[in-house]
């Protein structure tokens, strides 16, 4: 296979490959045709829970882990679907994982012991958005708990996409991308939970990624996208931002504190790289975008402070119009970032998604196809920044949504490349394995697939219904996405921040956790594949040891 032939070309290439072997190929998309997921041999995997998982504490409108009550979960035989009677059940899209060891944790069954492993996540679709809990050492009735579905004050929750857990004030964070109605949302670990809206103080935007580093700032990652092109109608603005708060008191969150956006130098003119709100052509195809996209090529970068509560005070405020204001920097819809391990919070990479259509006028060259870039501090004492691309996408490598690092040098990078370019290249979505230590700019070496995605009934059948939208009112997604890749030990402390230890997957407790979103929406769990020996350390040996 590819990945056999160029392992010479890279000592630390076939460092990262030793011990996982790979899947050879992408599942193809086949009109009306259900494809298994693949993982590499010595991997599987079990199920946490399905959409049709039921919630052992229903409200009218919410009753299954993936599932709305507002239909059945498969049409009736010759239903049709049209604009004002939809056919299935609005599916809710459990998002990011969080994975916690708590103790003396309850639910809605008083008499009930419900364990202490535990795995939060936000739900991004349907009617309303909520946050669900898998008790990972519960029977089936007490599975999975509907934490809340309401914020303190009685208002529905919005939908959610990222989730991260904040030891200094003991709370889960949630964030919503939904623009000038997105932000950050905490909550308590206790059930019920308590939810508080707190983007008065962080912000409205299309929030998803968010990650706390070791001095207790927020990284924000914004997927947001731009607007098409005049001349380039098949590619988009760059319109994101990468953000981070700085708190007053780590503490409580609510206190407030400054966002900041993050700004990067121009190699082609003096000041900063910027939004042009005139001019979508000219910032799609400009010599800027092009540079944030090539190898070999570092940029110097600033972070400016876009908002200060205690000049601007709590009013939420539209995070995105400030950034542009202030002259931050766009990217073309960057989504999730994490700090590598090891580096003391000093080095953080984050995906790219790009315009997800193969027909892009701006190439990879442009930024079209997406990437991982890779943010490292100058030296420890100071707060500058070196921004460059690790990693530039293609067709074939493109829609990098989640992401996460597996041990200290590798990094798996998840794709959510969407029907229309699922069916442009005839594949579906991968998972991949990077090693930081690998020089990607040569073509012959490419990351290692560890899961190629496959498409479930129920996500075959709405796929073709997507192409009718919005005419013919179908309100849920099509083909499966891969999301909510969380690799963790459950450590509730400051030391079990991502980034802070070295991940250790099948070993002292850490655990390998993704959602296989759209369709049946299934939560899985990863592990060693029986043949391989769960406790035959050596085959596990890493980078790390």
């Amino acid at each position: 296979m590819a990945s056999t032939i160029v392992m010479g070309l890279s000592a630390e290439y076939t460092q990262a490959q030793d011990q996982l072997s790979g899947v050879p190929a992408a599942n193809p998309k086949t009109a009306g045709m259900v494809a298994p997921n693949i993982l590499t041999p010595e991997l599987e995997q079990i199920v946490w829970a399905s959409g049709a998982t039921k919630l052992e504490n229903p409200t009218d409108l919410i009753g299954f882990y993936g599932y709305n009550n507002d239909g059945p979960h498969m049409p009736a035989p010759g239903a049709v679907q049209t604009a004002g009677s939809t056919i299935e059940a609005s599916k809710t899209e459990p998002d990011k994982n969080t994975y916690l060891v708590l103790h003396g944790q309850t639910g809605p069954d008083n008499h009930y012991d419900y364990g202490s492993r535990f795995l939060f996540q936000g739900h991004e679709g349907g009617k309303q958005g909520y946050i669900t809990r898998i008790n990972l050492e519960a029977d089936g009735l007490h599975r999975t708990t509907l934490m809340a579905d309401k914020d303190v004050e009685g208002k529905p929750l919005p939908l959610f996409d990222g989730s991260t857990w904040y030891p200094w004030a003991q709370r889960l964070l949630f964030t919503a991308e939904a623009g000038k109605n997105g932000g950050v949302w905490q909550a308590t670990v206790s059930y019920p939970s308590a939810v508080e809206d707190i983007s008065g103080i962080m912000g409205r935007g299309g929030y998803e990624g968010i990650q706390a580093d070791a001095q207790g700032n927020l990284w924000i990652v914004e997927d947001a996208g731009g607007r098409s092109g005049a001349v380039n109608k098949n590619a988009k603005q760059p319109n994101s931002f990468i953000y981070r708060f700085v708190p007053k008191n780590k503490h409580d969150l609510k206190a407030g504190g400054k966002l900041q956006a993050l700004q990067v130098a121009s190699k082609r003119h003096a000041g900063p790289i910027v939004f042009n709100p005139d001019d979508p052509d000219g910032d799609i195809l400009s010599l800027d975008v092009k540079d944030l996209h090539s190898y070999g090529v570092t940029f110097d970068t600033k972070w400016i402070v876009i908002h200060d509560t205690d000049v601007d005070g709590f009013v939420p405020f539209d995070a995105n119009a400030a950034a542009k204001i202030k002259q931050a920097t766009p990217f073309k819809r960057p989504e999730n970032g994490v700090f590598r391990p090891g580096t003391g919070f000093r080095e953080f990479y984050f995906t790219e998604t790009g315009d997800t259509n193969k027909d892009t006028e701006a190439g990879a060259d442009f930024g079209g196809f997406g990437g991982i870039f890779r943010l490292a501090q100058k030296n420890g004492s100071s707060d500058s920044w070196r921004l460059s691309i690790f990693y530039k996408g293609g067709v074939a490598h493109t829609g990098f949504d989640n992401i996460a690092f597996w041990s200290k040098n590798k990094l798996v990078v998840v794709e959510d490349a969407g029907d229309t370019l699922h069916t442009q290249r005839n594949a579906l979505d991968s998972a991949y394995l990077f090693d930081v230590n690998t020089d990607y700019t040569n073509p012959a070496i490419q990351p290692l697939r560890i899961l190629a995605q496959g498409r479930d009934a129920s996500a075959t059948f709405d796929s073709p219904l997507t192409d009718g939208r919005p005419a013919n009112g179908f309100q849920n997604d099509g083909d499966n996405e891969i999301t909510g890749i969380h690799i963790s030990d459950g450590d509730d402390s400051v030391h079990g921040l991502l980034g802070a230890r070295n991940p250790r997957p099948f070993r002292d407790g850490w655990r390998v956790f993704y959602t296989q979103q759209h369709g049946d929406n299934v939560t899985y769990e990863i592990i060693p594949a029986k043949q391989m020996h769960l406790h035959d350390h050596h085959q596990w040996r890493d980078d790390d040891d």
